[in-house]
């Protein structure tokens, strides 16, 4: 899990740490940040299904129903950015937030050592990244204000892959049945 975290690091760090290097290599340079990003998140999710888990708090049950309003929110901020709408026009990271956002939400619900290495670390990530960003582009001058229509488009977009993502998650987490011979 670690080790996916350093390579997803690496992977967008790779830009705003060695601009020249990545300019020099051109699409190779895309290529091997997107690849170093996929192995990283394939790591991550390997890593922390097969971590120990070490409980070190529960919050009670209504913080399952905050969570689930957050990863909504966080689905609309990653896909937002780019929509050309209302809310792009009005943050300049997005899709950072999301995933700021997409960490807090899980950290509520799941008070292990591993989702706090993972779900920390993401949150981390994003806000480090953040401060990158702002630092290497300097002010920010935010785009012209879409109509409030591609927003809508989004969130509806957002509440499909909401229940998408929902239902990965419960068919991973399901017990499995075994039957007897």
């Amino acid at each position: 899990m670690v080790s996916g975290f350093a390579l997803w690091c690496a992977g967008h760090f790779f830009k705003r740490l060695l601009p020249g290097v990545r300019r020099s290599m051109g699409n190779a340079g895309r290529g091997l940040a997107a690849v170093t990003i996929l192995a990283g998140l394939v790591l991550m999710i390997v890593g922390y299904r097969q971590a120990e888990e070490e409980i070190l708090w529960v919050l009670p049950t209504w913080t399952w129903h905050l969570n689930n309003l957050l990863m909504l929110i966080s689905i609309f901020l990653l896909g937002v950015g780019k929509a050309g709408g209302v809310v792009g026009a009005r943050l300049r990271h997005p899709m950072l937030l999301g995933v700021v956002v997409l960490a807090v939400a899980h950290l509520l619900v799941n008070g292990d050592v591993p989702s706090i290495i993972l779900f920390g670390g993401l949150g981390l990530w994003a806000l480090v990244e953040m401060v990158v960003i702002n630092r290497a582009e300097g002010p920010w001058t935010p785009p012209a204000r879409g109509p409030v229509a591609k927003d809508v488009k989004v969130a509806a977009i957002s509440v499909v892959l909401y229940a998408i993502i929902a239902g990965i998650h419960y068919w991973l987490d399901r017990p499995v049945f075994v039957a007897a011979a």
